[in-house]
């Protein structure tokens, strides 16, 4: 049985390999990988197990707005440690990486023994982050709000969600994920309620807040 079990989270799969390459060299046999390409994957991943020791996340997934990848996963499985990994590596990415719940950020220009320092790090019960994750950056109240909301959703409600923000109607969201729109229009309400929002446009202005790179 793998020592450790980690899922690598990124659309990359030139990146998925380096990553699984760093892994493995600095971890040994004993480490079970498995890699997801989107937001869907990984939701699927997890759940059909919850007990991960660690997700190495991609800031700029298919399925996600920025943090929003970020924000689901801790809310709805607080018990596994999550790292960002991107090539954006300002401060105010590294900052709210921290702010939304992660435990490190490893950046993509990073050497394979920085990547295999910081994944070993965070296994082991620490934190893992670069200089600039301590440069004073403000996080507005919206975006942190923003935050606590969409924490909130279930992954079908935060699915549903990024659906309406593609503009998509009750139908055709019901169409695609194979149920009937009674049951769209119900989650609509739901995840209205929990964002504090009235309107399709207000809940799409409220997961920009969690776009990856803004001043604020």
């Amino acid at each position: 049985m793998a020592t450790y079990e980690i899922l690598i989270a990124d659309d990359h799969p030139l990146f998925r390999s380096a990553m699984r390459q760093a892994v493995t060299l600095g971890l040994g046999p004993d480490v079970r990988l498995v890699e997801v390409a989107s937001i869907a994957e990984l939701e699927t991943s997890l759940t059909e197990k919850a007990d991960w020791d660690l997700v190495l996340l991609d800031l700029n997934m298919p399925g996600a707005y920025g943090f929003s990848g970020l924000v689901l996963l801790r809310g709805q499985y607080p018990q596994i440690p999550v790292v960002m990994v991107s090539a954006q590596e300002e401060a105010a990415v590294v900052v709210k990486s921290r702010e939304f719940g992660a435990s490190g950020f490893i950046p993509k220009s990073s050497e394979l023994s920085k990547i295999q320092e910081a994944v070993r790090n965070v296994l082991d019960g620490d934190v893992w982050w670069p200089p600039q994750a301590f440069e004073k950056v403000d996080v507005s109240a919206e975006a942190k709000a923003a935050s606590e909301g969409l924490a909130s959703l279930t992954p079908q409600q935060f699915r549903v969600l990024t659906m309406v923000c593609e503009g998509l109607l009750n139908k055709q969201i019901a169409y695609e994920l194979s149920v009937s729109e009674a049951t769209i229009k119900a989650h609509v309400t739901a995840i209205f309620r929990k964002l504090g929002v009235r309107t399709r446009t207000q809940a799409a202005l409220l997961l920009q807040q969690l776009e990856s790179v803004s001043g604020s």
